[in-house]
């Protein structure tokens, strides 16, 4: 349980020194997505830090609360990053797009953060540094198990990762981690080191949220530009404002201003009791090497078959079609489909459009609501992971596709 609001005055709370990394990149160089750099490992707890089995390079070592945390009356955060432009050293002080993500170490940039003593105690782990686009299904199967660990120890957990899949990765965490406790994923459009950088901002203002506990029992959340969203049906809308992320049709959950945090609406699952609002995909239940492929095919004028053969051909379990309209394919894409489907495959119908609900179905085709391709895919997955029963497939759809209030 988070500890009583009413039990948190303010403290003083110290980390590391900021210390920089200067990475020499030619001029315009572009490097946003830039390979694994090598991690730092978390502290080792003498008491059995938990761990799980972590593909290498990621750092899934929760750290033990210090006996000063343990004491403190302010909420435990746990700041747990993966990279992306947030962490990204630019080439200049004005070099906006000219930058190498996942570069500095978390542990320093939140020690960089002015004025953490009055909001959390904060603890980190770095458990890669990456842009989001390198980070595998199998990754994001080690963060979540590894935020779940984490909300056994600490009141809340912070995400950060970069913003091109972000809305993947938050919808992931939203549909697995177990724990009713707050998790807040955030990011930057701009990198740490150039002027006017979102960055900052962004970081401390999502471990405020973490900490206050507002947004206990909403699963995964995310927050950047002041704005908070669910993590489902949220969406990238733009490649280079700070304003990007949108949720079409239902806009945002709440603001943060300065000392003010509003929410507006809240999930089903946040006024059911404690316990009851936990999804059903339980990673604990399954390994890695269970997930299923999904892929999404996309339709367009006179858009060919070839696709979902290929994907069929080459495994996948599921097919998302990113339809025109209300989820219209072509008919060498509808031939194609059919074909697939005698051959067990399981296909979800969206639209490309960017926003509109989807209804229908049919044998072996499942209505994907409002979900963007992108997060259906997740869900479609995450489904086939635990199922391979239609009805069932259809009945999560229904429900964690569709969480109506």
């Amino acid at each position: 349980m988070m500890k009583p609001k009413s039990k948190r005055p303010l403290a003083v709370w110290s980390t590391a020194a900021f210390t920089a990394f200067v990475i020499s990149l030619s001029p315009g160089t572009y490097a946003a997505h830039a390979a694994t750099v090598t991690e730092v490992k978390g502290t080792v707890s003498t008491a059995a830090p938990v761990q799980t089995s972590a593909a290498p390079g990621r750092n899934t070592t929760v750290p033990p609360l210090s006996e000063v945390s343990k004491q403190s009356t302010k909420p435990n955060v746990l700041v747990v990053a993966t990279g992306g432009t947030l962490a990204g050293q630019s080439t200049d002080a004005t070099s906006f797009q000219s930058y190498r993500a996942g570069t500095l170490k978390i542990e320093d940039m939140v020690g960089e953060l002015p004025n953490t003593d009055k909001i959390a105690d904060i603890s980190t782990l770095q458990f890669g540094n990456s842009g989001s686009s390198a980070y595998t299904m199998a990754d994001l199967y080690d963060l979540s198990r590894t935020v779940d660990h984490a909300l056994e120890v600490y009141d809340s957990v912070v995400v950060t990762t970069g913003t091109d899949t972000m809305e993947e990765i938050a919808y992931f965490l939203d549909l697995t981690v177990q724990s009713d406790k707050p998790v807040v994923i955030t990011g930057s459009m701009r990198p740490w080191t150039v002027i006017g950088s979102d960055a900052q901002a962004n970081l401390f203002n999502a471990i405020k949220l973490a900490g206050s506990g507002r947004t206990e029992s909403f699963g995964t959340v995310l927050m950047l530009n002041d704005t908070i969203h669910l993590a489902r049906g949220v969406t990238k809308t733009n490649d280079y404002r700070t304003d990007t992320f949108e949720t079409p049709m239902l806009g945002a959950v709440g603001y943060i201003d300065d000392e003010n945090i509003r929410i507006y609406r809240a999930p089903l699952r946040a006024i059911k009791a404690e316990g009851e609002g936990k999804p059903a995909f339980d990673l604990s239940k399954i390994t890695k090497e269970d997930l299923a492929k999904v892929e999404i095919a996309i339709s367009y004028q006179e858009a060919g078959g070839g696709a979902i053969r290929g994907f069929v051909a080459d495994g996948a379990k599921g097919i998302v079609t990113s339809g025109t309209g209300a989820g219209g394919i072509s008919r060498e894409m509808s031939a194609a489909r059919k074909e697939a489907i005698e051959k067990g495959v399981v296909f979800v119908t969206t639209t490309r459009t960017g926003s509109g609900s989807v209804y229908g179905g049919g044998e072996g085709i499942i209505s994907g609501d409002n979900l963007s391709p992108q997060q259906a895919r997740v869900l479609l997955l995450l489904s086939l992971s635990f199922t391979d029963d239609f009805n069932t497939l259809k009945g999560w759809f229904a429900t964690y596709g569709t969480p109506e209030v």
